[in-house]
């Protein structure tokens, strides 16, 4: 949590965190049905499908947090993977893609899968 001194010098404007949120939100939906597509076309079945889901999500934020919030935080002075600069919290940003995408990667995943193996 910030102090109120911190706040003083570089506030956090709600709807700035409210568009980064949005921003993440549509490249975790939209990479994930991409993986389902991969994962289908790939005809992986039960858990080689949920790990390749779970995995390729997670790089995702890792090459996100690499490319645009890492070079500035760390500028600002912020600690290693702290995303508190840009986003409400860490959990948000590293684990809030997993299930927000999940509907649309099995339901692609599924339906790839169903169209290359009939």
């Amino acid at each position: 949590m910030l102090s109120e001194r911190e706040l003083e010098i570089a506030p956090m404007v709600q709807e700035s965190l409210m568009q980064n949120s949005k921003t993440l939100y549509n490249l975790q939906s939209l990479t994930a049905s991409l993986f389902g597509v991969s994962a289908g076309i790939l005809g992986l079945e039960s858990y080689a499908g949920f790990l390749f889901y779970i995995v390729f999500s997670l790089l995702t934020a890792v090459l996100f947090y690499m490319l645009r919030v890492a070079p500035t935080s760390l500028a600002a002075g912020k600690p290693v993977l702290d995303t508190s600069r840009y986003f409400k919290g860490s959990f948000e940003f590293w684990a809030g893609g997993l299930m927000n995408g999940l509907a649309g990667f099995i339901l692609t995943w599924t339906l790839f899968y169903g169209l290359v193996r009939a």
